[in-house]
């Protein structure tokens, strides 16, 4: 387990990872309906 002194590290760096993953969803979405939407017009 990391020590106490790397926790805030850890949390910024799994935070981030969460907030790339989340906005990574939503574009990969998006582009998705963007392209079904072409293809069937």
């Amino acid at each position: 387990m990391a020590s106490g002194n790397d926790m805030k590290a850890h949390e910024a760096t799994y935070s981030g990872f969460i907030g790339l993953v989340k906005w990574g969803s939503v574009a990969t979405a998006l582009v998705t309906i963007v392209a079904l939407y072409f293809i069937i017009t």
